[in-house]
């Protein structure tokens, strides 16, 4: 006898078991989470939450941060060099700390300290003004006047009378010297000018390349009648030159004159660093770039790069491989980021890249490519994890290795974001950035397993690595944080979320699915709850509540309710590790 039976109905299991963290678009795979809080690569293939933040030092005015053997950083008016408070006079505002061997370079203040020798420490650029007369010397490279027997277009009849003729005949003043050798009076390849003035050469260095002005508005006149006379030859040192040498009251330039003079005007004599939108230190020179309009109205569009180890000189053009160096570019808008990577030089704007190749300013070049560059107003965004730098660009989040930008963010989904600023630390790149609405995220691209987290709403200033931390500047409080939480580690326990994307939707012939299984690891206090949303209404209703006893795990079975589709939001606070979310799936009825 055979009795009526009805067949079971099909079922299948899909179980996660890798969680591919923040994917925030309308279709996302297994494992992925539409949208999270606090939560971590660090257990990968698990979902965890983050550790504890740290707490470093408080604020209110720290403006800059960066990190060489010691954290440094600006407050106030003064750069903190790890517990050394160093006063700068420092202006308000926001800083670009700049490092160049043990200097610590700060923009656009123009100072510098030495972090090993805080008592090295100055402005970048300098300035003299004269108060008294100023003596114009012709003389030799070592300072030594000379003795001029002649002056005049003539060369002189009696040579053994005239050891030095000064030769006006040409368009230049040429100072000669008669050659026994070759029977004829030949040019000195090199005259100097000493100009002497009290205090002149304290304030400069040998080497420095220096601006003089005042020197064409001079009152000269002849010693004999008084009258009123021009001197072309004092005229032309009005202008950029090098020193040669140099004590407190004189300094030697390349030049020469007709006659040695002594003046009443006031000259001025300045060593000077061009206004840089940014900066960055590459191969044992600052490089900077500038995109507006200069002092005398001119646009500019330029890229500069000190002299070879020396910060301070931007104007030396000698022809020799430590000359500093300014080019124009052609590309349209201003620059928006700066970096160094793997050697070379990098200068973003929002549509193109500059690469400076070359090891002197003679063979420098600059490189133009058309990509994704820089976001105006994330220049801070750039960051250096192992080989890759990051950035954020207009449409998304890029990742350069020398070759060619690439998109790294479609996780982060449609949002236009702005205002990046980021960070490396590990293998991870840490972005903080604003949506359209005002808020501020802050999430983490781990470069080794290619997954995006979302961590909270801290809006970062500033980032740098530093020991086994990455620190940085909260924008909110002013006080400078640690991600890690190695330096006062925060003990509250951390909030987290995840909420998974719509669960159900792809499912044909009336599937649905009839349990949710979760397998989930709890240490001592922390708490777990569980929300379900049908059918995208918005209204979440909690399902589970758990709390941890110890380091245990629960078997979590779910029954959701029949439905087209619904999503999941878990949350808790505390130590957990979410090891597994299963499904089942059934084969509902035609109708």
């Amino acid at each position: 006898m055979y009795y009526p039976t009805l067949p079971a109905p099909k079922t299948q299991r899909d179980v996660v078991r890798v969680f591919r963290g923040y994917n925030h678009n309308p279709r996302i795979g297994a494992g992925e989470f539409y949208h999270m809080e606090n939560l971590t690569s660090s257990a990968y293939p698990l979902l965890s939450p983050r550790p504890g933040r740290g707490f470093y030092t408080g604020g209110g005015a720290i403006s800059g941060l960066m990190a060489k053997d010691q954290l440094c950083y600006t407050d106030g008016t003064a750069l903190v060099v790890g517990t050394e408070r160093v006063e700068l006079d420092l202006t308000p505002g926001e800083k670009n700390l700049v490092s160049m061997g043990a200097y610590v370079v700060i923009l656009p203040d123009k100072k510098y300290v030495n972090t090993v020798d805080p008592a090295d420490r100055g402005s970048i650029e300098a300035r003299f003004t004269s108060l008294g007369a100023v003596a114009l010397t012709l003389c030799d490279s070592e300072g030594n006047a000379y003795t001029v027997s002649q002056v005049g277009g003539q060369e002189p009849l009696d040579v053994s009378q005239v050891k030095l003729w000064l030769d006006t005949s040409g368009t230049e003043l040429k100072l000669k010297s008669y050659s026994t050798s070759s029977g004829a009076w030949v040019a000195l390849e090199t005259t100097y000018v000493k100009i002497a003035a009290q205090g002149i050469g304290k304030v400069f260095g040998e080497g420095d390349g220096v601006t003089l002005t005042g020197l064409k508005d001079q009152v000269l006149r002849d010693y004999v009648t008084g009258a009123e006379l021009s001197d072309p030859a004092v005229s032309a040192l009005d202008g950029s030159f090098v020193i040669r040498k140099k004590a407190d009251n004189w300094i030697l330039i390349t030049g020469i004159l007709s006659q040695n003079r002594t003046l009443s005007n006031r000259i001025t004599v300045t060593r000077q660093m061009p206004d840089l939108d940014l900066c960055v230190e590459s191969g044992n020179r600052l490089w900077g770039c500038r995109y507006g309009l200069g002092a005398d109205g001119k646009t500019i569009n330029e890229i500069y790069a000190s002299k070879l180890g020396d910060f301070k000189n931007w104007n030396c053009f000698q022809g020799v491989s430590t000359d500093s160096y300014t080019a124009s570019c052609g590309t349209d808008g201003p620059f928006t980021g700066a970096a160094a990577h793997l050697g070379y030089p990098l200068f973003f704007k929002e549509g193109c890249l500059h690469k400076v190749y070359g090891s002197y300013p003679a063979n420098f070049r600059i490189q133009t490519t058309l990509c994704q560059g820089v976001q105006k107003g994330s220049g801070k965004s750039l960051a250096i994890v192992g080989q890759t730098l990051l950035y954020k660009s207009r449409l998304g989040v890029c990742g350069y290795d020398g070759s060619e930008p690439v998109d790294i963010g479609k996780n982060l989904g449609d949002v236009s974001y702005t205002n990046g600023v980021g960070g490396g630390h590990g293998s991870k790149y840490y972005l903080s950035m604003m949506d359209p609405a005002g808020a501020y995220h802050l999430f983490v691209y781990d470069l080794s397993r290619g997954l995006w987290h979302r961590e909270d709403s801290t809006q970062a200033r500033a980032f740098c690595s530093y020991g086994n931390d990455l620190y940085y500047l909260d924008g909110k409080d002013g006080r400078i944080k640690t991600i890690l939480g190695t330096v006062a580690r925060d003990e509250r326990p951390v909030s987290w979320l995840a909420e998974t994307g719509a669960l159900g939707v792809e499912d044909p012939d009336k599937k649905y699915i009839s349990r949710v299984q979760l397998r989930v690891q709890l240490s001592l206090n922390s708490t777990f709850r569980v929300s379900i949303d049908y059918d995208s209404r918005g209204q979440w209703q909690q399902v589970c509540t758990l709390r941890g006893a110890g380091l245990e795990s629960f078997d979590i079975p779910i029954h959701p309710r029949r439905c087209d589709h619904f999503r999941l939001r878990l949350e808790g606070q505390g130590e957990a590790k979410l090891y597994s979310l299963s499904k089942t799936i059934a084969e509902g009825g035609r109708r």
